[in-house]
């Protein structure tokens, strides 16, 4: 079980913290560091309510004004904390497959570690946003070995929860042949275990 670090606030008010963002931001210098304060200390479920409180307040979105007024690195962290998980995920896929080089790292990243229903909802958000069916693009962008893989990975059919100690002995043995073998056939068995067994088995 991984834990994360940031929690809901306390005594959140959403109307408060748009009005210090809005403060922040439309001043002659923009203050980074009421924004640090805010959008680090709050949940993703509470930067959303802020972003509406501030779109009520301000008739402006509230993510546009933060790209408008920040930069580099800075700017993606900020911009990156106002997007629902989901839609981070398919913001950073889209790129990763969509810009100059494909940034495989990045796609690995990703496809390898979520949940399947939480590939399932990045896959919907990839086609709300950009239009685009997600596996479509990685059968066109990617190739080879890898292409399969990642086409295998963003089904979403990974097994949840399950655990088998006896057949976790069997499929290490499979696994050490096939990396001394190193074929095309061997590759597909790679697949079909890394790709498909549920991460509590791989562990084990």
């Amino acid at each position: 079980q991984v834990q994360g670090t940031i929690f809901p606030a306390p005594n959140f008010n959403p109307i408060m913290d748009a009005q210090l963002l809005g403060g922040a931001l439309q001043g002659i210098s923009c203050e980074k560091d009421v924004l640090i304060d805010i959008l680090t200390q709050r949940c993703n479920s509470q930067r959303l309510m802020i972003a509406e409180a501030y779109r009520d307040m301000y008739g402006r979105d509230l993510l546009t004004d933060l790209k408008e007024n920040l930069s580099h690195h800075f700017k993606e962290v900020m911009v990156g904390l106002m997007y629902p998980p989901a839609s981070y995920d398919a913001h950073e896929l889209w790129h990763a497959l969509k810009g100059v080089d494909t940034e495989e790292k990045c796609l690995i990243d990703i496809l390898a570690s979520r949940s399947n229903m939480e590939i399932f909802q990045m896959k919907e958000a990839y086609l709300m946003q950009y239009n685009n069916d997600l596996q479509q693009d990685i059968d066109s962008e990617t190739s080879g070995h890898f292409r399969d893989t990642l086409m295998n990975l963003a089904q979403g059919t990974r097994m949840e929860g399950y655990a088998d100690p006896s057949t976790a002995a069997q499929d290490a043995m499979i696994l050490w042949e096939a990396c001394q073998q190193k074929t095309g056939e061997h590759k597909s068995m790679l697949q079909m275990i890394l790709c498909n067994k549920s991460y509590q088995q791989l562990w084990m």
